[in-house]
């Protein structure tokens, strides 16, 4: 590929355990982030980049009378999204294999467009969102999801964890991603070319009074997703083991008692010129 993201270069790559901690951000974010997305009925919407299924499964309940045709580049990701499809009894979606930067499809064919978690990986974001743009029917929208791993902060407080967090965005980087690109949705789809741009901040806070929180995100979203990057950051020599297990016992005692945890997510809109 030209312009965007390999298989390879999926930084928290396709384990069964990567499985997991997508399914426990998509049920434990569900309200935070999809309780405003909804589809009229009749409307087709294509969902770019669905990997294993998580995010389709909550648009298609949420907007049951929609259409949806969901792609993703890895045929294993589709495989997996199409069983959790038939296992949530689910029969408004369509599945199909298929690059973001070579879409299979005519112009101007879909009503909406959704796309979350995909920007961040790729090496040109802008010219992906041109592309989806080109299937887009006038006056159609486009709605797009992203972290931000800077806004990130947390206690106790801990130049360790930091550290072990930076060790995350500085490998997505050096693959070509960018973890910080949710402060970039509204630039970012003002360059694509989409009109009345939109974007609000979705932040999620954590202490021991949300226990299906701590649970949910704190430990198996954000935590889990910089572990899954320890062996990469000790080959990459970007932290010392000592510090790396440091840094993550500290990740995880802000899921302690007294701990308090703090992310923020940015859900864009635009709208494809009439």
């Amino acid at each position: 590929m030209i312009w965007g993201l390999t298989m390879q270069d999926y930084v928290h790559g396709y384990s069964e355990k990567e499985k997991s901690r997508l399914f426990d951000q998509a049920g434990t974010l569900t309200e935070l982030l999809h309780g405003d997305t909804f589809y009229p009925a009749g409307s087709s919407v294509l969902e770019a980049g669905c990997g294993v299924g998580t995010q389709t499964v909550i648009l298609a309940k949420n907007s049951p009378d929609a259409r949806f045709t969901s792609i993703d580049m890895s045929q294993d990701s589709v495989n997996a999204a199409e069983a959790l499809i038939r296992q949530e009894n689910i029969s408004n979606v369509r599945f199909q294999v298929a690059d973001i930067f070579n879409l299979p499809f005519e112009a101007e064919q879909f009503d909406h467009i959704f796309v979350c978690f995909v920007l961040e990986h790729l090496k040109e974001p802008v010219e992906a969102l041109i592309r989806l743009k080109s299937v887009l029917k006038k006056g159609g929208t486009i709605t797009v999801i992203e972290g931000d791993h800077g806004s990130t902060y947390f206690y106790p407080e801990s130049r360790y964890a930091l550290r072990a967090i930076q060790c995350q965005i500085d490998l997505q980087a050096k693959m070509g991603g960018n973890s910080l690109i949710g402060r970039q949705l509204f630039p970012l789809l003002k360059h694509a070319g989409f009109e009345n741009v939109s974007v609000s901040p979705r932040m999620v806070y954590v202490d021991s009074s949300r226990p299906e929180w701590v649970e949910g995100f704190t430990k198996n979203t954000f935590t889990a997703m910089v572990e899954g990057v320890r062996e990469q950051a000790l080959r990459e020599n970007l932290i010392d083991k000592a510090g790396w297990e440091r840094g993550i016992a500290d990740l995880y005692a802000t899921a302690g008692e007294d701990g308090v945890f703090c992310y923020t997510f940015f859900k864009g809109l635009g709208v494809q010129e009439n």
